[in-house]
């Protein structure tokens, strides 16, 4: 696991939901930019619940920086390309709003 900070922009509405143990956390995908036009995505999941009620209260296309755990991935698009991504267990939350 890698200790890291990323900014971007959300890409689409994030999600609360529950887990077997009925305990809360919300999910987001949120696009980094990766070099040369080209963007990076990174699937986001807060368990702490103000972290995840500032990521619920953001819209599509806001700018956030996150903080926290990063596990690089890989998947195949539909033309067969594969491509990077990371996953991101979120510890902190920074947005436009708490400025």
């Amino acid at each position: 696991m890698i200790d890291g900070l990323i900014a971007g922009k959300l890409l689409g509405s994030p999600e609360r939901r529950i887990d077997r143990n009925a305990r809360p956390f919300v999910v987001a995908k949120v696009i980094a930019a990766a070099g040369e036009g080209e963007g990076i995505i990174v699937n986001v999941i807060a368990f702490d619940g103000g972290t995840g009620q500032t990521l619920l209260d953001l819209q599509d296309g806001d700018s956030l920086a996150l903080t926290g755990a990063l596990t690089p991935r890989v998947w195949t698009d539909k033309q067969g390309a594969v491509r990077p991504s990371l996953d991101l267990v979120a510890h902190r939350i920074l947005s436009a709003r708490d400025v």
